[in-house]
């Protein structure tokens, strides 16, 4: 008996100190990260969105309701500085400086996430433009997007005083988290309307006619704003200087038949 308490005192003691010291597994560090994030972030919801979109993210006459929507509007609306929203709004919420990190930005996410399925954050190898079609990207554009943003994402109004925003200067990954989660007026592009490929075209595109080594081989570019202020400009300077010459021609002629 002696003996078999001792080997069972001595596998207790190996045990405990196995679980002690044993290294935990990634799984579980993961779990227990993610947790804490969450625990952070409704932290943080309580602090700077509850007042708006409720206190378990059910929505407000203030505010929508944020289940579902998922971590990747969260990571563009909080990282844009359009939320939270200033007290007294206007017609759209613009864009504006920022006051949270990005580590609570996506503690915040993860916590709108576990409310409901949405959009994920992506990932650097989704939206970099690296190889993406340029031609493909400015043809998708052209048909999704310039109607509002214009030929080149120089912005443009909309109705009743909101507007496209310009998207010159916007990271690139929120510009596919944009056409991920459509954000105030813009509708949504999921990848069963525009694919991730068709998403990092676009991307591609609007890099490269914004970029400030990109000269427009047009010439002037007119604020690139498309047909619109080009008419303009081709009617008040092209028919002003014919109209100009019209009466110098007239001018000369009563002139020429005076002397």
């Amino acid at each position: 008996m002696a003996a078999l308490v001792v080997l069972l005192l001595a596998l207790c003691f190996s045990g405990g100190l196995y679980a002690v010291f044993a290294p935990t597994s990634k799984a579980e560090a993961d779990t227990t990260a993610q947790s804490l994030a969450i625990e952070e972030g409704k932290k943080l919801y309580s602090v700077g969105c509850a007042s708006c979109h409720g206190t378990g993210g059910q929505g407000t006459t203030d505010g929508p309701s944020l289940v579902g929507v998922g971590a990747a509007s969260v990571d563009f609306q909080v990282g844009t500085g359009r939320m939270p929203a200033a007290t007294s709004q206007g017609p759209q919420v613009p864009k504006k400086k920022n006051i949270y990190t990005q580590a609570e930005i996506d503690q915040l996410a993860a916590y709108i996430a576990s409310l409901g399925a949405g959009p994920s954050i992506p990932t650097k190898d989704q939206y970099s433009p690296e190889g993406a079609d340029i031609a493909k990207g400015g043809e998708l554009f052209r048909t999704n997007c310039a109607q509002c943003h214009n030929f080149t994402g120089k912005g443009g109004a909309l109705t009743h005083g909101k507007y496209a925003p310009t998207l010159e200067g916007v990271s690139e990954k929120h510009i596919y988290e944009a056409m991920q989660t459509g954000p105030q007026n813009m509708p949504s592009f999921p990848d069963t309307t525009l694919s991730e490929k068709n998403k990092k075209d676009i991307i591609a595109y609007l890099d490269a006619v914004n970029s400030e080594k990109t000269e427009s081989p047009g010439g002037l570019e007119l604020g690139g704003l498309g047909p619109v202020s080009e008419g303009l400009f081709g009617w008040v300077f092209g028919l002003g200087g014919l109209i100009a010459v019209a009466v110098w021609v007239a001018a000369r002629t009563a002139k020429a038949k005076k002397s």
